[in-house]
C-alpha cells in the first residue's frame, strides 16, 4: 500500500486510505471541497505541525476502511438517505430555532451571532432543496439506471445535468460552513455563553463534520460509479 506523503492532496490520500477520514475530521481538514491542497499546505494554512499529522494519518494506513467504500451505487444512495439526509431533515430544524433563539439573547454582546444567523439560513435555505432534487430526481434515476430492466429510459449523459448541478451546490454549501466555521472561531462558545449557545455551536460543528462526509460520498464514489454505470448502460444498448 502507498505510505502517505505530504506533496499528496488530501484527496488522493483520503481515496487510497478511507481510514483517515476520522483523523483528517477531528484536526478540521476540508478533505471534500478542498481537497485539492496538498496535505503540506493544509497544514501550513491550519498551523498545524507537518510531522505530527503525518504520523497519525499513517497509524491508520493498515486500518479497516469503513463500509460504505465498497457499496454499489444503489446501497450508497439507500446508505446516504438513510444517514446524512435523515439527519438533515431533522437537525437544519432544530439548529434554526437554536440560531434564533441564541441570536435573539446574546447577539448584543456576541455581534457576530447575527452573521452567524444569517448564513445559518442561508444554508438551511440552499439544503432543503438540495436534498428534495436529490431524493425526488437524481437517486431515482441512478436507481432506474442500476436496474436491469430493459425499459429502463435512462441513457447515456442524461444524468450528467443534474450531477453537474449538484456538486456546484456542494460547492455553495462548502463555502457558507467556512463562513459559519470563521464566524464561530471554529465552534468556539464563549466563557459566558448558556447550554443553548453551546448546544448550537455543538450542532453546527457536527453538521460540519457530517456534510463533509456526506458531499465526499456523493462527488468521490457515487458520481464517479455513476458515470462508469452509464458507460455499461451505453455498451449493452450498442450490443442489442
Amino acid at each position: 500500500m502507498e505510505v502517505i506523503e505530504l506533496h499528496q492532496s488530501i484527496a488522493e490520500i483520503v481515496e487510497a486510505h478511507p481510514a483517515t477520514l476520522r483523523v483528517m475530521e477531528s484536526v478540521g481538514l476540508d478533505y471534500c471541497c478542498g481537497g485539492s491542497r496538498t496535505l503540506e499546505t493544509a497544514c501550513e494554512e491550519a498551523g498545524m505541525d507537518p510531522a505530527t499529522l503525518l504520523a497519525a494519518l499513517r497509524d491508520t494506513e493498515n486500518g479497516p476502511d469503513p463500509e460504505w467504500t465498497s457499496m454499489g451505487p444503489v446501497e450508497l444512495v439507500d446508505q446516504i438517505e438513510a444517514t446524512h439526509h435523515a439527519y438533515l431533515h431533522t437537525e437544519l430544524v432544530r439548529l434554526a430555532a437554536l440560531a434564533d433563539k441564541v441570536a435573539t439573547k446574546h447577539a448584543a454582546t456576541h455581534p457576530e451571532l447575527s452573521d452567524v444567523r444569517r448564513v445559518f439560513h442561508e444554508l438551511k435555505s440552499e439544503f432543503v432543496p438540495h436534498l428534495a432534487k436529490e431524493e425526488r430526481v437524481l437517486f431515482p434515476m441512478i436507481r432506474e439506471l442500476a436496474s436491469s430492466s430493459a425499459e429502463s429510459r435512462i441513457h447515456r449523459g442524461s444524468l450528467d445535468g443534474p450531477i453537474s448541478a449538484m456538486i456546484l451546490e456542494h460547492d455553495q454549501v462548502g463555502e457558507l460552513l467556512k463562513q459559519i466555521h470563521a464566524f464561530t472561531n471554529g465552534y468556539q462558545t464563549p466563557p459566558n455563553g448558556c447550554r443553548s449557545y453551546r448546544a448550537f455551536y455543538d450542532g453546527l460543528a457536527e453538521l460540519e463534520s457530517d456534510t463533509h462526509l456526506h458531499v465526499y460520498k456523493e462527488n468521490n464514489l457515487l458520481f464517479p460509479a455513476v458515470a462508469v454505470l452509464e458507460q455499461l448502460s451505453c455498451i449493452k444498448e450498442s450490443c442489442e
